[in-house]
């Protein structure tokens, strides 16, 4: 593993201390890691809905394929 030190004001340290303390964190580090997995993940998901966006639909988006979305997902439940 790597390590990277960074340099805070007070006010920024005193805020992770208190979330370390606060949010069940082992260690400063702990946080910082979670914060850059949560950021890397919202970069994912931000890259699917915008790829999402950019393709045309397939079919209607109606009160069938809502019918057809909930039978699928009952079904992948029940295997």
């Amino acid at each position: 593993m790597s390590t990277m030190n960074i340099s805070l004001p007070d006010n920024l340290k005193t805020f992770v201390d208190q979330q370390v303390s606060e949010r069940g964190y082992g260690t400063s580090s702990e946080y910082v890691r979670e914060l850059i997995r949560r950021d890397r993940d919202r970069e994912q998901l931000r890259g699917l809905l915008m790829e999402g966006a950019s393709t045309p639909p397939t079919e209607p988006i109606d009160d069938r394929y809502f019918e057809n979305l909930r039978d699928r997902i009952q079904s992948r439940t029940k295997a």
